[in-house]
C-alpha cells in the first residue's frame, strides 16, 4: 500500500536534491516492495521529475508505476497543457504515465481546465495509451470535491486524509462519497506533512502507553490503511529512517485494535477541540478591503492551538512580507461578517488571534 512521494527528498546546501542519499532511500523502498513513485511538475523546483526519471531508468519499466501531475496554475491555453505534458514525459523518460493527475484542483480551476479543453486533451492521451489511470488531487473544501468527483467517472482521486483531518478538505465525507461512487482513493499527507510526529508530551504518551516502541507515524499510517477503499498511501519520506519505519508498518499493515482505534480517535478529537474557531478556509470573507488575510491568520492560530506549539507557525507568523496582512490591519468594518458561512465574529476573533500569538511569541 506504500507509495513514495518524491517531493521532500534530502537536499544539499544549495537546495538541490542530494542524489546520493535520495538514491539510497528510493532503492531501499524499491527493494522493500514499493512500486509506486509520485512526482509533479513543480516538486523540488522542477528537479523532481528528471531526477526520478534518471533513478527509475535502471529498472524494468513494468516493475514500477510512475505518477505525475498537470499544474493547472501554469496553464492559460490548451497549447500550454500540451507542451507541459510532452515535457513531463520527456523529463521522466517514459512513454506513458501509469497515473496522471490534475494537480491540487478546486472548482474554479477545474472549470477553467474543462473550458480550455485540457480535460478533453487528457482523455485523448488516455485513449492513446499515454495515460493509464486519470485522476486528480484535491486540497479544497468538500463541496468542491463532490462537484469535481461527480463530473466524470474518474479512475481514482487523491485526497489529504489522516486521523486529524477527518473534517477538513474532502475529509471522511469525501472518502465516503468516493467509496459510494466506486472511485478508488489514494491518500496523501497521512502524517500531515510530518506534523503528527510533533505531538506534545501529553498526547504522545497515549501512544507510548499502547506500545513504547511504535512511532506515532506508524499509527497514523495504519489508521489510513484501515479504510478499505484506500488503495495506496503516499508518504513524502525524507530520511532513511522514514523509509524503514514506513516499510515496516505497511509490509503488511496490521489492522488497528479497538484500543488503538479509540486512542487515535480521542487524540484527533482533542486536537480538533483545541482550535479557536470553526474557520474552514473557504475564503468567502476575502478579499478584505484592508488586506487582512483572514483565513490565513485563522489557519495559523488554529494550528498553533491544535499542536500547542508556537514554533510550528513561527516562521509564517513572523514573516516580514506578510505583516501588513496580520490582524492589526483590521479596522472592524464588519464587511466580512455576513459573508462567513460559519457565522464567525471575524473582527473579534482576529483580536484573539493577535493577543494569543503575541503572548505565545513572548513565552
Amino acid at each position: 500500500m506504500l507509495g513514495f512521494g518524491v517531493m521532500r527528498m534530502p537536499t544539499t546546501k544549495d537546495g538541490k536534491i542530494d542524489r546520493t542519499l535520495s538514491d539510497a532511500m528510493l532503492r531501499r523502498a524499491y527493494e522493500g516492495g514499493v512500486t509506486y513513485f509520485d512526482t509533479a511538475y513543480t516538486y523540488h523546483g522542477g528537479e523532481s521529475e528528471p531526477y526520478l526519471g534518471t533513478f527509475l531508468s535502471s529498472f524494468p519499466r513494468k516493475s514500477f508505476q510512475v505518477a505525475s501531475k498537470m499544474p493547472h496554475w501554469e496553464i492559460n491555453s490548451l497549447e500550454d497543457a500540451k507542451r507541459i505534458f510532452a515535457e513531463q514525459l520527456d523529463r521522466v523518460g517514459v512513454e506513458y504515465f501509469d497515473f496522471y493527475l490534475i494537480h491540487s484542483i478546486g472548482k474554479e480551476a477545474f472549470t477553467k481546465v474543462v473550458d480550455l479543453g485540457v480535460l478533453t486533451f487528457l482523455e485523448e492521451q488516455q485513449r492513446a495509451g499515454k495515460i493509464v489511470h486519470l485522476g486528480f488531487s484535491f486540497h479544497q473544501v468538500y463541496e468542491e470535491f463532490a462537484y469535481i468527483l461527480r463530473h466524470r467517472p474518474w479512475d481514482f482521486c487523491q485526497i489529504q486524509y489522516n486521523f486529524l483531518d477527518t473534517e477538513e478538505q474532502a475529509g471522511t465525507a469525501g472518502y465516503d462519497l468516493a467509496t459510494e461512487l466506486g472511485i478508488p482513493v489514494i491518500v496523501m499527507e497521512p502524517i500531515k506533512g510530518g506534523s503528527l510526529m510533533t505531538l506534545g508530551d501529553d498526547l504522545r504518551r497515549r501512544f507510548t502507553d499502547l506500545d513504547s516502541k511504535a512511532s506515532v507515524a506508524s499509527y497514523a499510517l495504519r489508521w489510513v490503511a484501515d479504510h478499505p477503499n484506500v488503495k495506496l498511501i503516499l508518504s513524502g519520506m525524507s530520511t532513511m529512517d522514514h523509509v524503514e519505519d514506513n516499510l515496516a508498518t505497511l509490509s503488511p499493515p496490521i489492522p488497528l485494535s479497538e484500543s488503538e482505534r479509540t486512542t487515535l480517535e480521542e487524540v484527533g478529537q482533542i486536537m480538533r477541540q483545541r482550535v479557536g474557531n470553526s474557520c474552514t478556509g473557504c475564503a468567502y470573507c476575502v478579499p478584505c478591503p484592508f488586506g487582512v488575510d483572514i483565513p490565513g491568520n485563522f489557519a495559523l492560530w488554529n494550528k498553533a492551538r491544535m499542536f500547542d506549539s508556537y514554533q510550528m507557525i513561527k516562521n509564517s507568523w513572523e514573516n516580514a512580507e506578510h505583516q501588513d496582512k496580520r490582524p492589526p490591519a483590521c479596522t472592524e468594518c464588519g464587511v466580512c461578517i455576513p459573508l462567513c458561512p460559519q457565522m464567525i465574529d471575524i473582527p473579534e476573533d482576529l483580536k484573539r488571534v493577535q493577543d494569543e500569538l503575541t503572548e505565545r511569541r513572548s513565552m
